[in-house]
């Protein structure tokens, strides 16, 4: 319960109540972890103006953006508010997270002693990253806005607006304001947990292989004179990597093939896709390996050790390091 007139040191964060959506349950679980709220802060979940008017924070409710009053609501029809670099109209939780998303991800770092938690250019990058890869289609479900212009080919519904969803009572379950309130608890849980395992590997393994990516990218030409292949010294996150440092080099969008050795101790080489999420290839292995395995792909390939090409030929495999060179420089020629 909500006190009437509450007490100094609490902070109430305004929402409303009946059935929620993956985005207020976002908005109020990151608020939950900035250092102004996670201590002392408490949740009102009500579509009242006056029990609303006395929160300290309002969001998804109310018909009111004004960052000023703490106001953050995204339903008003004249509401056109994207994050800046973006196109996507955004919710509440993306209105929180673009008032309140840098101290949320310092604070998550800071909690977890990351040698990153005062680095403002990683924070920024984290940022940047976390709205593209995580918050960016909870806007965009959230605003009605599909993901594609035309037919889609299948449906997903494993989106962590889908799963926040199924949280609410179904139509032949109590939908007490108990019950709902209870379930939005579990909503709040379960976006908070996800929103800071994305910050927590974005820092512990996705950044850190950025220096791998950049050693290979160096040292390309004496992989091949051709530069199109990467030798990467480990297995790691290399996609977005490539990408980015692609675009701030004269790499010009050269490598075709990426090597590695993978966890079982044999090595992978991997076509370079046309962007970090593509399925398509800038050069995928040659049609002749694709769908063989081990002694009939050694005989095409023409040397033995060969384990696997992939049907659509995206990836495939060798025993030895030179094996996958050699299987990555023919597929060059081919």
């Amino acid at each position: 319960t909500i006190p009437t007139v509450r007490p100094e040191a609490l902070s109430i964060i305004g929402t409303h109540d009946g059935s929620f959506h993956c985005d207020e349950a976002l908005a109020v679980s990151m608020l939950l972890l900035h250092p102004n709220y996670k201590d002392s802060s408490a949740i009102l979940r009500t579509r009242n103006p006056a029990l609303l008017s006395q929160a300290n924070i309002v969001v998804d409710v109310g018909a009111v953006y004004d960052p000023a009053t703490h106001r953050y609501d995204h339903h008003q029809r004249e509401f056109q508010g994207v994050l800046d670099g973006y196109n996507t109209r955004l919710s509440s939780a993306g209105l929180v997270y673009k008032h309140f998303g840098h101290d949320i991800i310092r604070t998550i770092l800071q909690q977890l002693q990351s040698p990153y938690a005062e680095d403002a250019g990683f924070i920024e990058i984290c940022f940047q990253k976390v709205y593209k890869d995580f918050m960016e289609h909870v806007d965009a479900i959230d605003n009605g806005i599909s993901v594609s212009d035309g037919p889609l080919r299948y449906q997903i519904s494993s989106t962590l607006s889908s799963r926040v969803g199924r949280l609410n009572p179904s139509w032949n379950e109590l939908q007490s304001p108990e019950v709902i309130n209870e379930r939005f608890q579990e909503a709040m849980m379960l976006t908070c947990s996800e929103f800071i395992q994305h910050v927590y590997e974005l820092a512990t393994s996705w950044w850190p292989a950025r220096s791998i990516v950049q050693d290979a990218l160096d040292k390309r030409f004496e992989v091949d004179p051709s530069g199109k292949l990467l030798l990467f010294s480990q297995v790691a996150p290399w996609k977005d990597h490539l990408f980015e440092l692609e675009d701030q080099s004269d790499a010009s969008k050269l490598a075709l093939y990426a090597l590695y050795q993978d966890t079982a101790g044999s090595w992978r080489i991997q076509a370079v896709p046309m962007d970090p999420h593509s399925f398509n290839s800038r050069k995928k292995l040659p049609d002749v390996w694709c769908g063989l395995r081990d002694e009939a792909l050694s005989e095409k390939v023409g040397i033995p050790g060969c384990i696997f090409v992939h049907a659509s030929g995206f990836i495939g495999g060798h025993q030895t390091k030179e094996g996958a060179i050699y299987m990555a420089k023919k597929a060059l020629e081919l």
